[in-house]
């Protein structure tokens, strides 16, 4: 008989592996997130894919979706109309974020090596600064 080449994962390695919480692994099922393949004694167990869908949860969490968000999209088809003008909505909403991040560690890194005293009355910094905040205010009031 021939060894499986991919055994199922206890929660304790899945847990490991993804550096999730078990706890966090349970919460995700209870949610049908995930899905276990069954268990080995009380442990859960899963299959190897969990991780590559884990992987997906998290940097979606990271995003900002919510839990009920990323169940809509893991179970989304390219019928679903509503929730694809959603994520593009978001994917808008990402894309002014990472604008504005990357003009706030741009300023960061000027700020590092800038000799101007002191640093934030810096012309440069002040006019990179403003470029971050000015992007930001336009979101205010928003809903």
């Amino acid at each position: 008989m021939q060894d499986d080449p991919h055994p199922l994962l206890d929660i304790a390695e899945v847990a490991r592996r993804s550096g999730l919480a078990a706890s966090a692994l349970r919460f995700y099922e209870k949610k049908g997130l995930i899905t276990p393949a069954g268990r080995n004694g009380l442990r859960r167990t899963y299959r190897p894919e969990v991780l590559e869908r884990l992987g997906l949860i998290t940097c979606a969490r990271s995003a900002g979706l919510s839990v009920a968000e990323i169940g809509r999209f893991l179970a989304a088809r390219p019928s679903d109309g509503d929730l694809r003008e959603r994520m593009a909505a978001r994917a808008e909403d990402l894309d002014e974020q990472i604008g504005r991040l990357t003009r706030l560690r741009d300023s960061l890194r000027h700020a590092a090596g800038c000799t101007h005293e002191p640093i934030v009355d810096c012309p440069d910094f002040k006019r990179a600064i403003g470029a971050v905040a000015t992007a930001g205010a336009t979101r205010v009031g928003e809903p």
